[in-house]
């Protein structure tokens, strides 16, 4: 085998590799997924955002990393418990991580601390599910 051969393997499986990471975003996107970027370690200011496709499952919000091949969600965020502390626009270099027109929300809960960015549509969408819990549960601070 020789050099013109290995490399054209190597391209071959880089091609395949984007391949499906494209098909897995697009999969995704068309079963009801909104574009989110995620930061869970908060230490560093403007660094640690991920892109990736959020989800709505029931009373959690499920959130896949878009450069990621793993089949399962790589956050799962409960609805109970979950508050917003904060709500601002996105700074500096974060403006170009995060989604066109994103709001940026930091968010508490039972055992996380994170922030999302999202556009104003699918924020709208977030809030709205946020807010929405079932007959019988209270939500802290929407009392």
């Amino acid at each position: 085998m020789d050099i013109a051969e290995i490399i054209g393997l190597v391209l071959a499986a880089v091609a395949i590799a984007i391949a499906l990471l494209a098909w897995r975003r697009l999969r995704l996107l068309r079963q009801g997924g909104i574009d989110v970027a995620l930061r869970d370690q908060l230490g560093e200011k403007e660094r640690g955002w991920h892109l990736g496709i959020g989800k709505y499952r029931g009373d959690e919000f499920t959130w896949y990393r878009v450069l990621s091949l793993r089949s399962g969600p790589d956050k799962v965020i409960s609805r109970a418990g979950l508050e917003i502390d904060t709500r601002r626009e996105p700074t500096g270099s974060e403006t170009y991580v995060v989604p066109a027109g994103s709001t940026v929300l930091r968010c508490r809960g039972e055992d996380l601390e994170l922030e999302l960015a999202m556009p104003a549509d699918a924020l709208t969408g977030f809030l709205s599910w946020l807010e929405s819990a079932p007959p019988g549960r209270s939500i802290p601070w929407a009392s």
